[in-house]
């Protein structure tokens, strides 16, 4: 095959420069960033939509032709659904840094660079890329429990679809479909309804729901992909139908035991809370973990230069959040009170 197409979890799916959010997709062997994103941290526009659109309406004018340097590829919405958006790869993106008058080109010139090398390496070494997604799960305050699960879960999600692609079945819809035949059987409700009960909603972005699932959760989850596989194996399923069939019954095999447990235990499996109730994650301090992170990433690269970095940012962070508390800062004086 032509296309390389590394497993990937969601996070793999959002890039971070100097707080703006970048979608990317890796696409032919390279990543493909969304143009308009590009713009909105370039330009420092609050639509990057419509600055590319005037943009490109430009760039048309004066050239006489159509722009060559982007391809429509499906990025994640605003509205959590898939949709086609113009991207361009790092050659193209430094062709597009050249309209864009903006003193942070040069910036964004290395943080490409450095994007691009450590997913070749993560491709070299999956290990690296593991570690990078425990990192961030990490840094948003999940149990460390939790994330060698929600990790497992990657894992199999990511061997059950690669059986569906030897087997005939298309990536986009007919995954989709197929994803929410094996939950309706294992959960008993639509991934939308499970979303709906946490209080995850497509207006708040297309929200992982498997980034919100309890511990319980995940463990079926995984129960239901993990026999679709084999069911699929054993069957020798070809084809959308077939894979369906086998859907059906590898989430029944979870589903049916869900309900024996919560026959023996009293309680519903299938649960409101989510990550941002499990203990030791107040959303404050998520916010203020996730925060740390991504300005750390944007400063510096190397392991070392990392550690003091986000120490010195968690300082200035802590100190802005008591100056809008209203709080006095601590002092390491024994006995003083804050």
């Amino acid at each position: 095959m032509s296309e390389q197409t590394p497993k990937m979890n969601p996070q793999d799916h959002i890039a971070v420069f100097q707080e703006a959010t970048i979608r990317r997709t890796w696409h032919n062997n390279e990543w493909w960033f969304s143009v308009a994103d590009v713009c909105g941290a370039l330009s420092g526009s609050a639509d990057g939509n419509a600055y590319w659109r005037k943009l490109k309406q430009r760039l048309q004018q004066e050239s006489g032709q159509p722009v060559t340097f982007c391809h429509g590829l499906k990025l994640v919405a605003p509205d959590g659904k898939q949709r086609v958006t113009d991207c361009a790869n790092t050659e193209g993106l430094f062709r597009l840094i050249q309209t864009i008058p903006s003193p942070k080109a040069e910036p964004f010139k290395r943080w490409l660079a450095q994007v691009g090398y450590e997913r070749v390496r993560e491709i070299e070494n999956p290990e690296l890329a593991s570690a990078r997604a425990r990192a961030l799960y990490e840094a948003k305050g999940y149990p460390k429990a939790w994330i060698e699960k929600r990790l497992r879960s990657i894992a199999i999600r990511g061997e059950l679809t690669d059986e569906w692609k030897q087997r005939g079945v298309e990536e986009g819809k007919e995954y989709a479909i197929l994803t929410a035949e094996i939950a309706r059987a294992t959960f008993g409700v639509t991934p939308g309804a499970h979303k709906s009960l946490k209080g995850l909603t497509d207006r708040k972005g297309g929200e992982n729901l498997r980034d919100h699932m309890t511990d319980l959760e995940l463990i079926f989850s995984m129960l239901g992909e993990a026999s679709t596989t084999e069911i699929a194996r054993r069957k020798d399923a070809q084809g959308f139908s077939q894979n369906r069939d086998a859907a059906k019954a590898g989430g029944t095999i979870a589903g049916d035991a869900r309900k024996a447990l919560e026959t023996k235990s009293g309680k519903p499996v299938v649960s409101r809370s989510n990550f941002l109730g499990l203990p030791g994650a107040s959303s404050g301090e998520i916010a203020r973990a996730a925060f740390i992170e991504t300005q750390t990433e944007a400063q510096v690269d190397t392991p070392k230069a990392k550690a003091a970095t986000r120490r010195r940012v968690a300082v200035t962070v802590d100190k802005a959040i008591g100056e809008l508390q209203g709080k006095p800062r601590r002092t390491k004086a024994k006995g003083s009170k804050t």
